[in-house]
């Protein structure tokens, strides 16, 4: 009864984004080409899942804003016919099925939240931390971090700068990086405007809102544009040296 009542207590604290996978919805979901699928194949009774069921939730968590990076799980015991569908044979077993890989491979790395997470970051080209935050890298492009450098170090050319990258821009099939792309154009045609003081009041009106609450989506962007604005900063730091 004391584990039943933890069991409640803990999803309750910890919610449960963890997707559950069966015979019916699996293909639905693994199988989409839009999707990176994490799979632990479980058994309820296997000791060493029940250990690893807190970390892995955490690591759905993290997660759960990425349509395209899911964090799933089969209950094999049950579900027996997946289970030999992908050759389990212990538990738990975790296999990863990329977009371009719907045979799947076998996750045999670290345990823990953070090898989870380090893991997906690097086959989903996300940049995640643990809690479902974005770390300094989100919404940033080098070739365009090496723009805003010479951006601030060569204020003569910065016109011919904001032509260049907004004709390199313009041609970006990546949705992501065009988005990106704008912001760093969008910035430069502020700084021109108003100065170079526009990137540190726009930096702390940024953190001020950021210390609200507000919807994941909304968050994780006013993440990338800090970002974004950080490069302009730490080149307007050795301008100053």
């Amino acid at each position: 009864m004391r584990t039943i009542f933890l069991t409640l207590f803990l999803t309750f604290v910890l919610g449960d984004d963890v997707l559950d996978l069966t015979n019916e919805n699996f293909d639905a979901h693994v199988l989409d080409s839009n999707k990176n699928v994490l799979v632990e194949f479980y058994a309820p009774w296997c000791g060493h899942c029940k250990n690893l069921a807190p970390v892995y939730e955490k690591v759905a968590q993290t997660f759960k804003s990425e349509s395209k990076c899911v964090v799933a799980r089969v209950d094999a015991d049950s579900e027996k016919d997946l289970g030999s569908r992908f050759g389990v044979s212990g538990f738990p077993t975790i296999k990863f099925f990329s977009k371009t890989n719907k045979d799947g491979e076998e996750y045999s790395g670290g345990r823990s939240e953070q090898d989870f997470i380090d893991f997906l970051n690097e086959k989903c080209g996300t940049q995640r931390v643990s809690g479902g935050g974005v770390n300094d890298a989100a919404g940033r492009v080098d070739a365009y971090d090496a723009t805003a450098k010479k951006f601030i170090l060569t204020p003569a050319e910065r016109d011919s700068i904001i032509a260049d990258i907004t004709s390199i821009n313009d041609a970006e099939t990546d949705a992501d990086k065009k988005k990106s792309g704008d912001y760093y154009i969008k910035f430069m045609k502020k700084i021109l405007e108003k100065g170079e003081g526009f990137v540190t009041s726009e930096i702390a009106r940024l953190e001020r809102m950021l210390e609200g609450a507000m919807i994941a989506d909304k968050r994780d962007n006013m993440f990338k544009r800090k970002n974004i604005l950080n490069q302009f900063a730490a080149a307007m730091k050795k301008e100053e040296l």
